[in-house]
């Protein structure tokens, strides 16, 4: 037999004895035991020539069997557990009174939980003298016993007093199986703040030892800090007044209980989050800020401190200041300086455009277009945004000059025009407005930049000149403009009214009581004529200019000769028919009534062939009925 067999529990265990006889089956008797801690002999199955059977009321009476084949009988056990983990005896019996046995030891084996890790919630001082307990490692239902052992940063601990100590505890369960429980306490230095701490479990499978490992834990160590730091945390690089300041203080300590504070000259700032905030600084802030850290135990303290440099510049300063006027001709100078506590570049500029750099304003000799407004800039190179200013008007004494031409040329279709005269000079012209005949022209002046200006609005009939002079303590200037007017002549189309002629033609009728009638019939023709007048191109109007039409008085002048037309026409029917000139009693017709009268009037256009015959009575009639 074997010396021992390996199962897991829950499995079936099979014990197998060999053996040899000379008898044969039928004379042998098989019998299995197992070994009671008394170490006496408890019989489980019996197995006779004619007979075989478990006993009754043993550990496995329901959980076992015997199979024979051969000389080799497997006794079989279902379903071990750790109890079961006995020696077994196998005792072969013959005929004679010889017998032989053999013993197996049944191991069972039942792998632990997967082990569990607590590390404690509160941090730990390095400056405890006893040590601190780390942690607890547990695992559960293991067969044979588990062993735990520790480890930090990968390297197993030794239970080594007073510097570590582990202590374990075992449980045995009802159903037989090991429970154990393992703490780790240990005196914690500083470098252990970063430390991994985990348990590892070896346990015992059939023919094998395996190994788990814990989950990883850290512990909270608190020390006191052997060094503290001050530094800018914002702005990067340079500081200047209006910045926001941000200083942050941190050391390489974390002990919870204690104070940290930032000291400027006489002032103390309360640090929140390791950080303080100064909002729109100014030069007076710079210098040194000192970070201080206390430990409210011992109330030991440790500081750091930083400079802090807060560059400036000033407003800038031009001389002379506001405005500096000079004599056409003779040397413009001035200068802009601007205090700052780095490197300044200085720029001049007029009407936006660059016209010097450096401090110094300089012109040779000044001319009225020298005059206007100038603007200093002083910038700092090596910061941006770092920038002041300040202006200067220039003005330069001499004789005013007025803007365009001498002599203007204006075209005009309006009775009434605006001129615009703009003169330069200093001090600022006076400008009067005279025409050619020596009128005086009120006008309205106003003051500009750089001199005056003035608008004039007057009516004109004829062509006439108008004089513009600036005049001021050094001189004048006299510009002239030639207003020329234009007469309007605009494209229009005349229609002329329907020209009416009348034709008279008798028809004479000799009746049974020779009465003769003559009935006049009056032919009229209507036609239309239109008349264009040639078009006229007229030159472009000058802007101070306005249009005036005249074509209302032409068709004014039509109207006139078309009821002209119209009474002439009125008037020479009126004598055909007799009702003028005493005609109307001098003819003694009869008449004859009819049914519609004799008299018609034909009516033609030019825009067609067909003649309309209109009675009298405004009746229409084909032209059969004529």
């Amino acid at each position: 037999m074997e010396d021992k067999v390996e199962v897991m529990a829950g499995e079936t265990a099979q014990i197998t004895c060999m053996f040899t006889t000379d008898e044969g089956l039928g004379g042998t008797t098989i019998q299995w035991f197992y070994v009671l801690p008394n170490k006496e002999r408890q019989r489980i199955y019996n197995k006779e020539p004619m007979h075989e059977a478990a006993e009754q009321n043993t550990l496995f009476t329901h959980r076992i069997s015997l199979n024979v084949n051969g000389t080799a009988a497997v006794l079989a056990i279902r379903d071990v557990g750790v109890r079961d983990n006995l020696e077994f005896i196998c005792v072969i019996k013959t005929l004679t009174p010889e017998e032989a046995e053999g013993r197996t030891q049944l191991q069972v084996f039942k792998s632990p939980t997967f082990p569990t890790i607590e590390a404690v919630e509160t941090g730990i001082s390095v400056n405890e003298e006893a040590p601190s307990k780390i942690g607890s490692c547990r695992v559960k239902n293991g067969y044979p016993k588990p062993n735990i052992t520790w480890y930090r940063n990968n390297m197993p601990l030794r239970n080594t007093p007073p510097e570590v100590v582990v202590t374990s505890s075992t449980t045995i369960e009802s159903s037989g199986l090991f429970s154990v429980q393992s703490e780790l306490t240990m005196k914690v230095k500083k470098e252990h703040k970063d430390a991994v701490f985990y348990c590892e479990v070896i346990y015992f499978v059939p023919g094998a030892t395996k190994m788990t490992e814990s989950q990883h834990i850290n512990i909270t160590v608190y020390y006191l800090p052997t060094e503290v730091n001050i530094w800018v945390e914002s702005p990067k690089g340079k500081i200047k007044e209006g910045d926001t300041l941000e200083l942050r203080c941190d050391n390489n300590g974390n002990y919870p209980s204690s104070i940290t504070t930032i000291k400027h000259q006489n002032s103390e700032y309360s640090v929140e989050n390791k950080t303080m905030v100064r909002t729109n600084v100014k030069r007076l802030d710079g210098g040194v800020y000192e970070c201080t850290f206390e430990e409210t135990d011992n109330f030991d303290e440790i500081s750091g401190s930083t400079k802090v440099s807060v560059n400036y510049l000033e407003s800038a300063v031009i001389t002379p200041k506001d405005s500096i006027a000079v004599m056409e001709g003779e040397e413009l100078k001035a200068s802009c300086n601007a205090l700052s506590s780095l490197q300044t570049s200085t720029t001049w500029f007029k009407n936006e455009k660059l016209v010097s750099k450096g401090n110094t304003l300089s012109v040779k000799s000044a001319t009225l277009e020298t005059a206007g407004m100038y603007k200093c800039v002083v910038t700092v190179p090596e910061m941006e945004g770092m920038k002041t200013s300040s202006t200067l008007q220039v003005n330069v004494k001499g004789s005013p000059q007025i803007l365009g031409p001498d002599v203007q040329e204006v075209e005009t279709y309006e009775t009434t025009v605006n001129l615009t005269c703009s003169a330069t000079g200093f001090p600022a012209p006076t400008i009067m407005w005279t025409t050619s005949d020596g009128k005086n022209l009120n006008a309205l002046q106003t003051e500009t930049e750089d001199g005056a200006q003035s608008v004039v609005t007057f009516k004109i009939t004829s062509n006439v000149k108008v004089f513009c002079n600036a005049s001021n303590d050094f001189g004048s200037k006299v510009v002239e403009f030639n207003i020329k007017t234009i007469l309007n002549t605009t494209l229009t189309t005349i229609t002329s009214m329907p020209t009416i002629s009348t034709t008279t033609r008798s028809t004479t009728t000799i009746s049974s009581d020779t009465v003769v009638h003559t009935t006049p019939t009056a032919t009229t023709t209507t036609s239309t004529n239109t008349i264009t007048d040639d078009t006229v191109q007229t030159p472009t109007k000058s802007p101070n200019i306005k249009k005036e039409s005249k074509g209302f008085v032409i068709a004014i002048i039509i109207i006139a000769i078309f009821l002209l037309a119209i009474l002439g026409s009125v008037l020479y029917f009126l004598y055909k028919k007799g009702r003028i000139c005493g005609r109307s009693g001098k003819q003694d017709f009869s008449k004859r009534k009819s049914s519609k009268d004799n008299i018609v009037v034909e009516m033609k256009s030019d825009n067609t062939e067909e003649a309309i015959l209109l009675g009298v009575n405004g009746e229409k009639q084909q032209p059969n009925d004529q």
